[in-house]
């Protein structure tokens, strides 16, 4: 088996000693800041041959970008960008892979003109590093990569869940339409989980993707969002990508 590496030291593999006792009160606290409650509402006049349905649906994930865009974390981490294509695709991931439990709270739709306003959770610790990653591609070389996906981040939620942060190095195309062959690197994230005596009790492989569906491009830069249950008996864990 290989060795762990710590993570302040250089190699592939990354290995993060997991807590063995977090204390409620602190990892409320933590989980809270994290979660943020944010708001967003958004008017549009659409025209023929667009449905009625379809500019309503376009009006709340507009909505839905500006409740993201008017958060406070993210105002904080993108008040120098002034290119506004690259604001909003950061926008879209935050909302994509960050926002839970939102849902509508105001429709409405008079003559050819409809309007939406959502209210939602935004997950705002992970802003930073998605930021980055888009950005400038982070002042750190990253935890591990190949030529295709590098791993920018890796931590353990309040929750217990083990959040990791990746970036597409290289276009990374699933589509049924792809020819055969056309992804010829490995874009997987692999992750091994380590009881309290170094043994591994878990090995997993999980094919990076941008959404939960699967069936996207990632193209080079973007980035996604892992979230994995990790063992009850894990003590420790590493993250990689295969060379």
């Amino acid at each position: 088996m290989t060795p762990q590496r710590s993570l302040s030291g250089s190699g592939a593999l990354l290995a993060l000693v997991l807590p063995c006792v977090v204390l409620g009160a602190s990892a409320q606290a933590a989980s809270e800041q994290a979660r943020v409650d944010v708001s967003g509402d958004y008017r549009y006049a659409y025209h023929e041959p667009e449905t009625v349905e379809e500019a309503k649906q376009h009006a709340c994930t507009e909505a839905l970008y500006q409740a993201v865009s008017n958060a406070a974390a993210v105002r904080e981490q993108t008040g120098s960008i002034v290119d506004s294509k690259l604001f909003r695709n950061l926008v879209h991931t935050l909302a994509s892979q960050h926002v839970s439990d939102h849902h509508i709270v105001h429709q409405s739709a008079k003559g050819h003109t409809v309007y939406c306003k959502i209210k939602a959770v935004f997950h705002a610790d992970e802003v930073k590093q998605v930021l980055i990653a888009q950005t400038t591609g982070g002042p750190e070389p990253g935890l591990d990569q190949n030529r295709a996906l590098k791993i920018v981040s890796a931590r353990e939620d309040a929750d217990g869940a083990l959040v990791i942060v990746y970036q597409a190095l290289k276009r990374l195309d699933w589509l049924g339409t792809a020819y055969q062959g056309g992804l010829r690197e490995s874009a997987d994230v692999m992750v091994d989980f380590y009881d309290d005596q170094g043994l591994l009790v878990r090995s997993s492989r999980h094919p990076a993707r941008k959404t939960v569906a699967g069936d996207d491009v990632m193209n080079p830069g973007e980035v996604g969002t892992l979230r994995i249950a990790k063992p009850l008996n894990a003590k420790t864990y590493r993250v990689w990508v295969v060379k």
